[in-house]
């Protein structure tokens, strides 16, 4: 194996996120052009063509797992640019649900091997900075909704351009992660380097702690990416632009996550997950209770509940149980993607019955467990501590 150069591996990995987070944004622009007002696709059929980007998602990182574990990073990551170019030019191309339905798929696997491969890649490369790095990667997320989002009002709604055009904008960040990863040498993922077998690798996935994070994983992934989501309807009656809204709170988002290091150097990695659950509850009640300027100040306070939640669960899972390997990992995060996709529809029946706002107090009660689990977590791990010093 030659040399491993961890800040050209690290910057490809962030490049590979952003086209990953710019999907997302600009598949929520394909909407008008795609529903009735366009091509004349219902809203229904819309919801279809655009679900494979979850359970697309889901199912590439729970496959990619164990791909990357034997095959290697290098091959898994070289399966997401194909599955991401052919996603693009797919896209390109489509012109009814079926043909927006395929390339959905193409894109949403391509998404979730870019997360199957570089969580477990910033773990092996930062092993004393876990937290740090995966926090540090994943701002890159919130990153590439904002460049999306402004790419595509400056060239659809300023310039008057044509939505392929913006489409066409995603082989810039492929081409460039693309590069960066050319003929450079990959670590190990930490179960292969460790010499965990395949069936100790699967018994950690089923211990009570495995568990007891996965459940958490799907209530914070709930909270973060299903409100974001569906931000446009949960804020319809406060008076105010939803998407300027989301805007300011992946900037937030991006801020904290650049300065998870420090945060974590006066906690612990479950203080921070717990201390992520209480300013999200709050965040929720206030955003339930908001009007006007002051949806801004709830909703940075929910952005900074938000910001630390998925970076610092896949952070906890690597430096508790790093015998799991790129599948634990993996299987973590398709669990977040799995809740969000289930929580949406939810969502939506309950906003068919009431307002934004009362739909964001219900939601709320995702956080509120969470304070309750993460809190009995940190209290346990703190009298375990104090008992050994002792």
């Amino acid at each position: 194996m030659g040399q491993i150069n961890e800040r050209r591996l690290f910057a490809a990995s962030c490049i590979a996120l952003v086209l990953t987070a710019m999907t997302f944004a600009i598949r929520a622009r394909l909407e008008t052009v795609f529903g009735p007002a366009g091509v004349g696709l219902t809203l229904e059929q819309i919801g279809y063509a655009f679900m494979p980007a979850f359970w697309g998602f889901t199912l590439a990182m729970i496959v990619g797992g164990p791909i990357v574990d034997y095959l290697g990073m290098r091959k898994g990551m070289w399966m997401a640019f194909v599955l991401h170019a052919t996603g693009i030019v797919a896209t390109l191309v489509a012109t009814d649900l079926t043909s927006l339905f395929l390339a959905t798929v193409f894109m949403g696997l391509g998404n979730g091997m870019v997360e199957a491969v570089c969580n477990p890649l910033v773990a092996s490369m930062y092993p004393q900075q876990k937290t740090r790095m995966l926090n540090r990667f994943h701002l890159w997320w919130p990153a590439g909704i904002v460049i999306g989002s402004i790419l595509g009002y400056l060239l659809m709604d300023l310039a008057a351009l044509s939505w392929q055009v913006v489409v066409a904008t995603l082989f810039i960040p492929l081409v460039i992660y693309g590069y960066l990863f050319r003929g450079q040498s990959f670590p190990l993922t930490e179960r292969v380097e460790m010499g965990v077998s395949t069936a100790d690798a699967l018994k950690s996935l089923v211990t009570p702690l495995y568990l007891f994070i996965g459940a958490c994983m799907m209530l914070s992934a709930a909270t973060e990416v299903g409100t974001t989501q569906r931000i446009e309807s949960l804020l319809a009656s406060t008076g105010v632009n939803a998407l300027l809204v989301l805007a300011f709170i992946n900037g937030i988002m991006i801020i904290g996550r650049a300065y998870a290091g420090p945060i974590q150097a006066k906690t612990s990695t479950v203080g921070m997950l717990w201390f992520s659950a209480i300013f999200s509850f709050v965040g929720m009640h206030l955003l339930a209770a908001a009007s006007g300027s002051f949806v801004f100040v709830a909703a940075a306070i929910f952005a900074i509940g938000v910001t630390l939640f998925w970076p610092t669960t896949l952070a906890f899972v690597s430096e508790n149980l790093p015998q799991s390997g790129a599948f634990g990992l993996s299987i973590m995060g398709g669990l977040g993607t799995l809740s969000v996709a289930a929580v949406l529809p939810i969502m939506g029946r309950i906003l068919d019955n009431t307002v934004g706002t009362e739909a964001i107090r219900t939601m709320s009660v995702l956080p509120g467990i969470l304070i309750v689990l993460y809190g009995g977590l940190f209290y346990l791990r703190r009298s375990r501590v104090s008992r050994i010093t002792e």
